[in-house]
């Protein structure tokens, strides 16, 4: 599943962000090396401050940065631990540097799908900011990483987009939920997106990964699917369960309600 999470974890982020006009660029920056290139990705913004539009789709701490560089790296199957954070300070370092920007440019953020100890928070000098779900180093070279919790950040609409992506199973579904009762306020392909996500994790086996993961376009063509084939099964009964009957109305010309009526007056006649 790891991979899936990665690739689809981009997906999303194109998604959602470039409308609201971020720059997203997944794995188009080489840091170091030896990057593993589905492990990164970069979100930029233009403007002096994030809009509205942009903060309703960003989590905790990345939507209250002041800064228009975002550096992001997502460990699906480890908790937080020295060894990662060592290799965000080498992304956060080797990026600056690549780039020239300055420490007041760039922010880099560790995306854990998996809760952090208590003892790793501590012995790092990470304690929760005001935001749930969102920690921050006291000690100095590590005060630039930003660490945020999918399972523990908060129900605010805006962190249902990532905590979709949590290793708990309750709290994916439960976004997946919330994010649900937004479909009809969000463009067609973004509904096809979070369609075909929901139908990808619960079709792959636990515990394994696809040997082909996904593309975003494939995500969306398969939410598309999924939408046919719940359609092609509802019945009449069940869409007008879902609508008033003065919807249904709205919908009708006058002379098509006048010519049914007559028609059921012939009927029972």
């Amino acid at each position: 599943m790891e991979i899936i999470e990665r690739q689809t974890l981009a997906g999303l982020f194109e998604t959602i962000l470039t409308p609201v006009n971020i720059e997203v660029l997944p794995n188009d920056v080489k840091v170091m090396a030896d990057t593993p290139e589905e492990n990164i990705l970069f979100l930029k913004r233009y403007t002096d401050e994030w809009t509205v539009a942009q903060r309703a789709r960003l989590p905790d701490g990345i939507r209250d940065s002041k800064v228009s560089n975002i550096l992001i790296k997502f460990e699906y199957t480890e908790s937080f631990n020295e060894d990662m954070l060592a290799l965000a300070i080498g992304y956060d370092f080797f990026y600056k540097q690549a780039k020239q920007l300055s420490d007041d440019e760039v922010q880099t953020v560790l995306l854990n799908a998996e809760t952090p100890s208590t003892d790793i928070l501590e012995r790092l000098g990470y304690s929760q900011t005001q935001f749930a779900g969102v920690y921050r180093s006291e000690i100095p070279i590590f005060d630039n990483i930003l660490l945020l919790s999918l399972n523990d950040l908060s129900d605010e609409p805006h962190n249902n987009w990532m905590k979709c992506f949590a290793s708990r199973k309750s709290v994916r579904e439960q976004a997946l939920k919330r994010l649900k009762a937004l479909a009809p306020n969000v463009n067609r392909d973004l509904e096809y997106f979070m369609l075909g996500l929901s139908a990808l994790w619960l079709n792959a086996p636990e515990g394994e990964d696809m040997m082909e993961p996904p593309t975003p376009e494939e995500v969306t063509e398969m939410g598309k699917m999924w939408r046919d084939i719940l359609l092609d099964h509802l019945t009449v009964e069940d869409m007008l369960a879902r609508f008033e009957t003065k919807d249904v109305l709205s919908h009708l010309k006058p002379a098509e309600i006048k010519d049914y009526l007559k028609q059921l007056k012939k009927q029972v006649h």
